[in-house]
């Protein structure tokens, strides 16, 4: 009986152990084929996925667009268009907040309005046309007087108001790009005897890049050099505001400035897709 025992013991144990072989092998084909399912972000190109663009314009006449024959926004228009053929960017709403006759101080106060400052927490670019009007003040005022050192005293003024300005729209929006455009020279036909106008002009010019340049987000496009050295007539019947070609032009200086600087600052930041590793 011992024997029979002995023999079976002997038969048996084999296959458990055979049997204890397969269920390990079993369990270990199964967790090694089981993959956990992981989330995986990439970026993907700008272009992929079209973005909408805001822009909001404030200031003068120039963003209103006086000497503009379509009445549709000087180079608002020509701006949107050269906008939506860049790549990544699907549409461009413009909100105009110019004024004809605005001066740094009443677009200073205008900033600060519930509609403004709604316009402004959405945008993603500011553009400002103002100044000129600063400089027309000291020729009114002293018509009789022109000097070098009115000039000189109001543009202190005008650096003060402007950085006003730059601070209360960074206050309302710290991420928007902020462009401003230059001035230019519109007195030659009506002050031909006041030969200081452009250096004037250069001055008045030279004070906002300056403060531009205090703003990692601000960006200065100058548009004195489009009308000192046309070829054709780019002013309106009035020798003051931009005609259709000035507009034109001015939004091409514009759209160059983008292009270069601030559309692929807009283009870092990522779109993100989720894809999946089955």
């Amino acid at each position: 009986m011992n024997k029979l025992k002995n023999r079976l013991t002997l038969l048996i144990l084999p296959a458990l152990l055979f049997l204890c072989s397969c269920t390990q092998t079993d369990q270990m084909a199964f967790h090694h084929t089981k993959k956990t399912t992981v989330q995986v972000f990439e970026q993907i190109p700008p272009d992929f996925l079209p973005r909408k663009l805001t822009v909001v314009s404030a200031g003068d006449s120039l963003t209103q667009g006086v000497g503009d024959s379509t009445h549709q926004g000087g180079y608002l228009p020509y701006l949107k268009i050269m906008l939506e053929k860049e790549r990544g960017i699907q549409e461009v709403d413009f909100y105009n907040y110019g004024v004809t006759g605005n001066r740094t101080t009443q677009l200073l106060k205008r900033l600060k309005t519930p509609e403004m400052k709604d316009a402004l927490q959405k945008a993603d670019l500011v553009i400002l046309t103002i100044g000129g009007n600063d400089i027309m003040k000291v020729v009114r005022d002293n018509i009789t007087d022109l000097q070098l050192s009115k000039f000189t005293k109001e543009k202190e003024s005008y650096q003060t108001h402007l950085t006003q300005i730059m601070e209360a729209i960074v206050q309302e929006n710290p991420h928007s790009s902020i462009v401003l455009v230059g001035l230019y020279n519109p007195f030659s036909k009506w002050f031909s005897d006041i030969k200081e106008m452009d250096e004037i002009v250069a001055e008045w010019n030279q004070t906002g890049q300056n403060v531009i340049a205090n703003y990692p987000n601000g960006f200065f496009v100058p548009i004195e050099d489009v009308f000192l050295h046309a070829n054709e007539n780019l002013l309106f019947t009035d020798n003051f505001h931009p005609n259709d070609k000035g507009y034109e032009l001015i939004a091409q200086r514009l759209n160059q400035t983008l292009e270069e600087r601030i559309l692929p600052e807009l283009d870092k930041k990522p779109y993100l897709v989720n894809t999946r590793e089955n």
